[in-house]
Protein backbone atom coordinates (compact mmCIF):
# COMPACT_ATOMS: atom_id res chain seq x y z
CA UNK A 1 0.00 0.00 0.00
CA UNK A 2 1.24 3.49 -0.93
CA UNK A 3 0.37 6.92 0.43
CA UNK A 4 0.63 9.89 -1.94
CA UNK A 5 0.08 13.15 -0.08
CA UNK A 6 -0.09 16.60 -1.69
CA UNK A 7 0.60 19.67 0.42
CA UNK A 8 -1.35 22.92 0.23
CA UNK A 9 -3.83 25.19 1.98
CA UNK A 10 -7.61 24.63 1.97
CA UNK A 11 -10.16 27.12 0.67
CA UNK A 12 -10.85 29.03 -2.52
CA UNK A 13 -8.41 31.82 -1.59
CA UNK A 14 -5.45 29.47 -2.05
CA UNK A 15 -6.79 27.10 -4.72
CA UNK A 16 -4.63 28.18 -7.69
CA UNK A 17 -1.59 29.43 -5.78
CA UNK A 18 1.97 28.16 -6.11
CA UNK A 19 1.96 26.77 -2.57
CA UNK A 20 -0.93 24.49 -3.59
CA UNK A 21 0.79 22.67 -6.42
CA UNK A 22 0.87 19.51 -4.26
CA UNK A 23 -2.93 19.59 -4.07
CA UNK A 24 -3.15 20.16 -7.82
CA UNK A 25 -0.98 17.12 -8.60
CA UNK A 26 -2.79 14.74 -6.26
CA UNK A 27 -6.24 15.97 -7.27
CA UNK A 28 -5.22 15.68 -10.92
CA UNK A 29 -4.09 12.10 -10.47
CA UNK A 30 -7.26 11.30 -8.54
CA UNK A 31 -9.33 12.68 -11.43
CA UNK A 32 -7.37 10.61 -13.95
CA UNK A 33 -7.90 7.44 -11.92
CA UNK A 34 -11.54 8.17 -11.10
CA UNK A 35 -10.84 8.33 -7.36
CA UNK A 36 -13.10 10.71 -5.46
CA UNK A 37 -11.42 12.75 -2.73
CA UNK A 38 -13.78 13.65 0.09
CA UNK A 39 -13.21 15.38 3.44
CA UNK A 40 -14.14 12.51 5.70
CA UNK A 41 -11.05 11.29 7.51
CA UNK A 42 -7.62 12.28 8.75
CA UNK A 43 -8.46 16.03 8.57
CA UNK A 44 -7.98 15.73 4.83
CA UNK A 45 -9.52 15.23 1.45
CA UNK A 46 -8.96 11.54 1.11
CA UNK A 47 -9.57 8.73 -1.34
CA UNK A 48 -8.37 5.21 -2.01
CA UNK A 49 -8.14 3.02 -5.04
CA UNK A 50 -5.76 1.01 -7.20
CA UNK A 51 -3.13 1.72 -9.80
CA UNK A 52 -2.00 -1.37 -11.72
CA UNK A 53 -3.10 -3.63 -8.88
CA UNK A 54 -1.27 -1.56 -6.26
CA UNK A 55 -3.42 -0.12 -3.47
CA UNK A 56 -2.97 3.65 -3.19
CA UNK A 57 -4.17 6.24 -0.71
CA UNK A 58 -4.44 9.83 -2.00
CA UNK A 59 -4.44 12.56 0.62
CA UNK A 60 -4.69 16.37 0.64
CA UNK A 61 -4.44 17.60 4.26
CA UNK A 62 -6.95 20.32 5.16
CA UNK A 63 -5.06 21.43 8.26
CA UNK A 64 -3.28 24.33 6.52
CA UNK A 65 0.26 23.87 5.32
CA UNK A 66 2.08 24.28 8.63
CA UNK A 67 0.20 21.36 10.24
CA UNK A 68 0.26 18.96 7.28
CA UNK A 69 2.12 16.32 9.27
CA UNK A 70 -0.85 15.74 11.59
CA UNK A 71 -2.97 14.46 8.72
CA UNK A 72 -0.21 12.41 7.09
CA UNK A 73 0.73 10.76 10.39
CA UNK A 74 -2.90 9.91 11.14
CA UNK A 75 -3.37 8.26 7.75
CA UNK A 76 -0.03 6.43 7.82
CA UNK A 77 -0.72 5.06 11.30
CA UNK A 78 -4.24 3.92 10.44
CA UNK A 79 -3.11 1.98 7.36
CA UNK A 80 0.27 0.99 8.82
CA UNK A 81 2.12 2.49 5.87
CA UNK A 82 5.88 2.53 6.27
CA UNK A 83 7.75 5.79 5.45
CA UNK A 84 9.41 4.29 2.36
CA UNK A 85 5.91 3.82 0.85
CA UNK A 86 5.01 7.50 1.39
CA UNK A 87 5.45 10.16 -1.31
CA UNK A 88 4.85 13.79 -0.32
CA UNK A 89 4.26 16.23 -3.21
CA UNK A 90 5.11 19.87 -2.54
CA UNK A 91 6.28 23.15 -4.07
CA UNK A 92 9.94 24.16 -4.11
CA UNK A 93 11.16 27.70 -4.80
CA UNK A 94 14.71 26.48 -5.38
CA UNK A 95 13.67 24.54 -8.50
CA UNK A 96 12.76 26.44 -11.69
CA UNK A 97 9.30 26.23 -13.18
CA UNK A 98 9.27 23.34 -15.63
CA UNK A 99 11.27 20.90 -13.52
CA UNK A 100 10.49 18.42 -10.76
CA UNK A 101 12.76 16.42 -8.49
CA UNK A 102 12.10 13.17 -6.70
CA UNK A 103 14.17 12.64 -3.59
CA UNK A 104 14.66 10.31 -0.67
CA UNK A 105 15.05 11.87 2.74
CA UNK A 106 16.70 15.31 2.57
CA UNK A 107 16.14 18.55 4.43
CA UNK A 108 13.12 20.83 4.50
CA UNK A 109 14.74 23.84 2.80
CA UNK A 110 12.60 26.05 5.03
CA UNK A 111 9.34 24.50 3.80
CA UNK A 112 7.02 24.57 6.80
CA UNK A 113 4.78 21.81 5.50
CA UNK A 114 7.74 19.45 5.22
CA UNK A 115 8.95 20.51 8.67
CA UNK A 116 5.55 19.49 10.01
CA UNK A 117 5.82 16.09 8.31
CA UNK A 118 9.28 15.61 9.84
CA UNK A 119 7.90 16.46 13.27
CA UNK A 120 4.82 14.26 13.20
CA UNK A 121 6.24 11.24 11.37
CA UNK A 122 9.33 11.44 13.56
CA UNK A 123 11.57 10.62 10.59
CA UNK A 124 12.92 11.97 7.31
CA UNK A 125 12.90 8.52 5.75
CA UNK A 126 10.05 9.19 3.35
CA UNK A 127 10.03 10.19 -0.31
CA UNK A 128 9.31 13.57 -1.81
CA UNK A 129 8.28 14.99 -5.16
CA UNK A 130 9.51 18.58 -5.27
CA UNK A 131 7.71 20.61 -7.92
CA UNK A 132 9.54 23.72 -9.09
CA UNK A 133 7.68 27.01 -8.72
CA UNK A 134 10.68 29.32 -9.23
CA UNK A 135 11.48 32.51 -7.38
CA UNK A 136 9.93 36.00 -7.48
CA UNK A 137 10.66 38.01 -10.61
CA UNK A 138 10.76 41.22 -8.60
CA UNK A 139 11.30 42.22 -4.99
CA UNK A 140 8.27 40.42 -3.51
CA UNK A 141 9.14 38.36 -0.40
CA UNK A 142 9.09 34.60 -0.96
CA UNK A 143 6.41 34.02 1.70
CA UNK A 144 4.05 36.29 -0.26
CA UNK A 145 5.14 35.01 -3.67
CA UNK A 146 4.19 31.40 -2.88
CA UNK A 147 0.63 32.53 -2.10
CA UNK A 148 0.23 34.11 -5.54
CA UNK A 149 -1.12 32.39 -8.65
CA UNK A 150 1.29 31.38 -11.39
CA UNK A 151 2.08 34.04 -13.97
CA UNK A 152 -0.10 33.89 -17.06
CA UNK A 153 2.83 32.82 -19.24
CA UNK A 154 3.59 29.95 -16.83
CA UNK A 155 0.11 28.41 -16.81
CA UNK A 156 0.45 26.22 -19.96
CA UNK A 157 3.83 25.00 -18.73
CA UNK A 158 2.44 24.11 -15.30
CA UNK A 159 -0.23 21.97 -16.94
CA UNK A 160 2.60 19.93 -18.46
CA UNK A 161 4.40 19.88 -15.10
CA UNK A 162 1.32 18.44 -13.43
CA UNK A 163 1.19 15.71 -16.06
CA UNK A 164 4.88 14.92 -15.49
CA UNK A 165 4.29 14.87 -11.73
CA UNK A 166 1.42 12.41 -12.16
CA UNK A 167 3.76 10.21 -14.20
CA UNK A 168 6.29 10.44 -11.35
CA UNK A 169 3.63 9.17 -8.93
CA UNK A 170 2.85 6.28 -11.27
CA UNK A 171 6.48 5.22 -11.58
CA UNK A 172 7.01 5.53 -7.82
CA UNK A 173 4.11 3.17 -7.13
CA UNK A 174 4.96 0.61 -9.80
CA UNK A 175 8.77 0.66 -9.87
CA UNK A 176 9.97 2.42 -6.72
CA UNK A 177 11.72 5.66 -5.88
CA UNK A 178 15.07 4.85 -7.55
CA UNK A 179 13.44 4.16 -10.91
CA UNK A 180 11.27 7.26 -10.57
CA UNK A 181 14.30 9.43 -9.84
CA UNK A 182 16.17 8.02 -12.85
CA UNK A 183 13.26 8.54 -15.24
CA UNK A 184 11.88 11.88 -14.03
CA UNK A 185 14.62 14.02 -12.51
CA UNK A 186 16.34 14.73 -15.82
CA UNK A 187 13.19 16.05 -17.49
CA UNK A 188 13.08 19.78 -18.26
CA UNK A 189 9.83 21.09 -19.67
CA UNK A 190 10.82 24.76 -19.71
CA UNK A 191 11.80 26.42 -23.00
CA UNK A 192 15.59 26.38 -23.37
CA UNK A 193 15.91 30.15 -23.11
CA UNK A 194 13.81 30.29 -19.96
CA UNK A 195 15.67 27.45 -18.26
CA UNK A 196 19.06 28.96 -19.08
CA UNK A 197 17.93 32.30 -17.67
CA UNK A 198 16.74 30.59 -14.45
CA UNK A 199 20.04 28.77 -14.02
CA UNK A 200 22.31 31.74 -14.80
Amino acid sequence: MYLIAGLGNPGTRFRETRHNIGFMVVQGWADTLGIRLSARRFKAKFGEGFFRDRKIILLCPQTYMNLSGISIRGCADYYRIEPEKILVVHDDVDIPVGRVRLARNGGAGGHKGILSVFEHLGTRQFNRLRVGIGRPRGEKPVDEFVLDAFFEDETPLMEKVIDLSKKACEVFVTEGIAAAMNRINGENLAPSDASSAEES
